[in-house]
């Protein structure tokens, strides 16, 4: 059994156990309640928990460094001084076929080759069998000379003679004999016969003679029929009977017209004999202004009547023709020096030769490259984007010269600075109401204006140098908001 006293003892201590139980749970939930609650937002509370940061301006280092400013595009190589050829007139003696064959419908009989050198004294090609001569001189062939002619082309003809070793006598200006001797030994040194008297012209010839002869006859015949009747009419006493003063008039008006008739016939028999002779027709010499050239083109083949252009013609000089937008062409001045790089890396080396309108060629690289920004943030110089013609010429062409219409690189340096200097990015320079340029600076939670002198830029970047502040390399510029 037990005892009362114990039991009650017993029941006490259990009470308070379960007084502690209650209490402990009642204390767990409350932290429970603690934590949820320092954890749960509210929406307002979250959304106000992910906005951005209040947004800064964007800035950029301010360095010091070297600065080379380059314009770069891509050309294309060309042999320079292209022309059209064509021949001035038919070969032979004209476009009527005669019996032997001379003067038939044009053909050409051996066709010219595109790439071929061509030197002074050179046959381009043949037609009907004729040569087609390559000489040096400004004045086009413009029609037929021989004997007779004058003028610069035939003064053009005699130097040419005279440089490939056929001296013609002189540089008269006029086709003579010695001329015509000349081109005479110069077509038997290549092969060909010289053009000679047509059958026409020799036909001619000989009708002018004829005419000379009978002038000269009807003369005698007069001056015979004059005599005759005096002696006839001579009287008994054998002495001539006078004549009447009308028949003395007749005699005289006779002979003036018949002495008049052979100078008329004599007149045109030298006129014609003036020109009758050796001639160069207007189709077998090309005069070229520059000699050696390179025939470029072709554009008639064997078979062909060439009548209209034969081909192009250019000289051996290489260029490279590129275009360049309007505000980097502002840049550029003759006599700039250009890399000029092929697609495998080969290079070499030419000079800006010709800047097309549009351009200011002489301005000096400095001064255009600095090109300051507005107070709005554009750029105050020209924003053409036209392109600008620019011709480099490659006196040393080297790989260069077998790349006919190849592309290229071409980067041609317009300005250096004089060692490090301070540079910034374009954007970063602004232009105040005044018209001098700026650069905001921050520092610290403050941003400073520095008014600088913008100087060379290349790649976005441009030198500065501030105006009576200070900015030093590594203070941050601001360059947007």
């Amino acid at each position: 059994m037990s005892h009362p006293q114990e039991d009650a003892t017993s029941r006490i201590g259990s009470g308070r156990r379960r007084l502690g139980v209650v209490v402990s749970a009642v204390v767990l939930v409350g932290a429970g309640g603690w934590f949820a609650g320092t954890q749960v937002q509210s929406p307002a509370d979250a959304a106000a928990s992910h906005q951005a940061p209040k947004a800064g301006p964007v800035t950029v280092a301010v360095v010091r460094q070297s600065l080379t400013a380059s314009v770069v595009a891509t050309g294309s190589v060309e042999f320079a001084s292209p022309r059209p050829l064509s021949l001035a007139g038919p070969v032979g003696s004209g476009t009527a076929a005669g019996t032997d064959g001379e003067g038939a419908e044009q053909r050409v009989t051996r066709a010219p080759v595109a790439g071929t050198k061509i030197k002074e004294g050179d046959v381009l090609m043949t037609v009907n069998g004729r040569p087609v001569f390559a000489l040096g001189g400004s004045v086009p062939m413009y029609r037929a000379l021989g004997p007779g002619t004058s003028g610069d082309d035939v003064t053009q003809l005699q130097k040419a003679l005279k440089r490939i070793g056929f001296d013609p006598g002189g540089t008269s200006g006029t086709y003579g004999q010695g001329t015509a001797t000349a081109v005479a030994d110069w077509y038997k040194s290549e092969g060909y016969d010289a053009q000679q008297p047509s059958p026409a012209d020799q036909q001619q010839l000989g009708s002018l003679e004829q005419a000379v002869s009978a002038a000269q006859e009807a003369l005698l015949t007069t001056n015979s029929g004059a005599a005759a009747e005096s002696s006839s009419e001579t009287g008994s006493s054998g002495t001539p009977a006078p004549q009447s003063s009308t028949d003395k008039q007749v005699h005289e008006i006779q002979v003036k017209s018949a002495q008049k008739a052979l100078d008329l016939a004599n007149d045109a028999l030298s006129g014609f004999k003036a020109t009758y002779g050796t001639k160069v027709p207007a189709g077998e010499v090309v005069f070229l202004p520059k000699l050696p050239a390179r025939l470029d083109k072709v554009s008639v083949r064997t078979g062909d009547t060439p009548s209209a252009q034969i081909g192009t013609v250019t000289s051996s000089d290489v260029v490279v023709q590129a275009a360049v937008p309007g505000t980097d062409a502002q840049l550029l001045r003759h006599g700039m020096t250009a890399r000029l790089t092929t697609a495998d890396g080969k290079s070499a080396q030419g000079t800006v030769d010709v800047v097309a309108d549009g351009s200011d060629s002489s301005s000096g690289a400095g001064s255009a490259a600095t090109a300051p920004s507005t107070t709005d943030g554009t750029n105050s110089a020209s924003d053409s984007t036209a392109a600008v013609q620019v011709r480099i010429t490659v006196p040393e062409p080297g790989p260069l010269a077998g790349e006919a219409e190849a592309a290229v690189k071409v980067t041609i340096e317009v300005g250096a600075s004089d060692g490090k200097v301070l540079t910034v990015p374009m954007a970063a320079i602004h232009t105040s109401s005044d018209g001098r340029a700026r650069v905001k600076v921050e520092r610290g939670d403050v941003v400073t204006d520095v008014h600088v002198t913008v100087g060379l830029s290349a790649a976005g970047i441009v030198e500065v140098k501030p105006d009576g502040g200070a900015l030093k390399a590594g203070e941050r510029v601001v360059v947007g908001e």
